[in-house]
């Protein structure tokens, strides 16, 4: 059954001991991330402050604070209820791919999959747990431990909000996960970095001089956070995507102040709008490259409304040098939609993007190579795949090679390749937050291909044998290396 809330999560956290809950008052600038982050890079548990404070203002928050609740592979696996990644990527490939049926018999064994579809549609209900406690007279932030994360930011932030708009002439929803910096009580800056799909929402509205409502929804069900990090295709519900993880609806309830739309589970809801034209100095805050961004200005966000629970968990998130907690939630992308990209390059065996490569800096993947040059063709098809294009450095090696050892992965890359010939120098788009690239959000790509070459390739040798022993070997000193230890 799917987690009814934020709340249920937390619960199963707390019985197989994957919570600390920490009742000393810690505060909410630097001491919050400081202590969550030695333990993600400890592999420690998730940690539930009960008793926020800030100290220069004088009090101390009614809202506990909880975050690293993703910071290991096996509560992101317990967060989307699987066992393993593969389970869910084989439901959502044919979610997103569905094959068409041709006979009469495969429209009618096509039923069910369409039905099941139409039951996991987001649905609308009248009352919701996030509407215990409605404002919209006097809305404040003043009461949400939002935690500064790094000293050098430019003030506190909002990390794991699901940012909902609606584009403003074709009415289809867009979540994304935006930070947001508290600018004071009844504004924040809202991040739409170009490429996503709230900026577009923001661009069109804009170009005809109309406002943009906004709702934030903080602490949802799990399903639903992580939905808001997927790479799906423009204007494809994620909410949708949710409830086909969760195997159940994702419940909303309509906003008070906005023609919006949030899940009633939720803990705080802030409903607002970002008005055309204005800007304001946003930043710097230490984002997920383990550097500070630049200070730059962005959309202002304008509270109208605070609807929460009556007593309601603030979640966030550390972003920074890695590994973070958002590793996790990039791996269940990466093993999940691998099957979508493997549609449209079959040739691709494996990928793995390196938490050290922080996503979109480090590609590498294995292919089943079946033409002089197809390492090259990899390269290029990736830097044209969705959110794949931001890709800085792809390395492509043989199928045989484990994309996941990255000791293998550099013996290849040290021993497989001519820099000469074997290293493609081209340029691209880049992520907005990428602050090597000497133009904004364009920088150049650097493909290397590992794998064997080929004669056709230019390569004048026989390629060498790689030194391995005998499968009759290994498997006649099985025995003796179990009782060794070396099994």
């Amino acid at each position: 059954m799917a987690y009814r809330d934020l709340n249920a999560y937390v619960e199963l956290l707390r019985q197989r001991g994957w919570l600390k809950e920490v009742d000393t008052p810690v505060e909410v600038d630097l001491e919050i991330s400081h202590l969550a982050d030695r333990a993600i890079k400890t592999g420690g548990p998730a940690l539930l402050f009960r008793r926020p404070c800030c100290v220069a203002e004088g009090r101390e928050y009614d809202f506990p604070v909880l975050i690293n609740s993703f910071g290991t592979k096996e509560r992101m696996l317990a967060a989307l209820e699987v066992e393993s990644f593969d389970d869910l990527a084989r439901e959502i490939n044919e979610l997103l791919e569905p094959e068409i049926p041709t006979s009469l018999i495969g429209k009618l064994k096509s039923l069910p999959k369409l039905q099941r579809l139409g039951d996991l549609a987001p649905r609308l209900v009248s009352h919701a747990p996030c509407q215990e406690l409605v404002e919209t007279a006097n809305p404040t932030l003043a009461d949400i431990p939002i935690i500064k994360c790094w000293p050098q930011d430019g003030g506190r932030y909002i990390t794991l909000p699901l940012v909902i708009t609606k584009h403003p002439t074709r009415g289809t929803r867009n979540i994304g996960m935006y930070r947001l910096q508290k600018f004071d009580d009844q504004t924040l800056g809202m991040h739409w970095q170009r490429h996503k799909g709230g900026a577009h929402h923001h661009r069109v509205g804009e170009e005809a001089g109309r406002r943009i409502e906004v709702a934030i929804a903080l602490g949802p069900d799990p399903a639903c956070i992580y939905a808001a990090t997927c790479p799906l295709p423009d204007e494809m519900d994620e909410f949708m995507i949710a409830g086909f993880i969760r195997h159940q609806p994702v419940e909303l309830v309509k906003c008070k102040t906005v023609d919006l739309e949030v899940p009633s589970n939720s803990q705080i809801v802030l409903e607002g709008f970002v008005e055309p034209g204005e800007y304001r100095q946003e930043g710097p805050f230490g984002d997920h490259q383990g550097y500070y961004s630049r200070a730059e200005d962005f959309p202002v966000f304008h509270l109208t409304a605070v609807t929460r629970r009556r007593q309601p968990i603030y979640p966030t998130i550390l972003v920074g040098p890695p590994p973070c907690e958002d590793q996790w939630l990039g791996e269940a992308t990466i093993r999940m939609f691998l099957p979508v990209i493997q549609k449209t390059l079959p040739e691709l065996v494996d990928m793995n993007l390196p938490v050290e490569g922080i996503f979109h800096n480090l590609a590498i993947v294995s292919i089943d190579k079946r033409y002089p040059g197809h390492a090259k063709k990899v390269m290029h098809a990736i830097w044209g795949l969705g959110q794949l294009a931001f890709t800085k450095i792809v390395i492509v090696v043989d199928k045989d090679v484990n994309v996941h050892d990255l000791s293998e992965v550099l013996w290849k890359v040290g021993c497989n390749i001519d820099p000469k010939h074997d290293c493609l120098l081209t340029e691209g788009i880049a992520d907005v937050l990428d602050f090597a690239a000497r133009q904004p959000a364009q920088s150049g790509k650097l493909g290397i291909d590992a794998t064997r070459k080929w004669a056709e390739e230019g390569y004048p040798w026989v390629w060498p044998e790689e030194c391995r022993m005998p499968a009759e070997l290994i498997e006649r000193l099985a025995p003796l290396l179990s009782k060794l230890g070396l099994a």
